[in-house]
């Protein structure tokens, strides 16, 4: 994860702040902070999208490590196949 978690928090008042002012969302006072909640959630979900996939990769070459030793096949290569073909199959666009 490239962003500071405390950062995301601040990103989602922000986000929630420009959208209240360019009228593009219309919220009550009292609704701003569980509007910025729930956006801060999203935005948390969505960076952390990488890590998991990231970590499904790691289970799996370790479930075939043995396979991948015999075979000669390099860790990292696998990791980014793996990976690749996760994110296809996902369609999820990493960075």
């Amino acid at each position: 994860m490239l962003l500071n978690r405390d950062y995301v928090g601040h990103m989602a008042s922000q986000v929630v702040k420009k959208l209240v002012e360019d009228e593009q969302i219309a919220i009550k006072e009292k609704d701003v902070e569980p509007v910025i909640l729930k956006v801060r959630t999203r935005m948390m979900e969505e960076i952390t999208v990488e890590d998991k996939i990231n970590e499904e990769v790691r289970t799996i070459l370790t479930q075939h490590q043995d396979e991948m030793r015999r075979s000669g096949i390099s860790y990292q290569e696998m990791f980014k196949k793996v990976k690749g073909q996760l994110a296809r199959d996902r369609k999820l666009i990493l960075r």
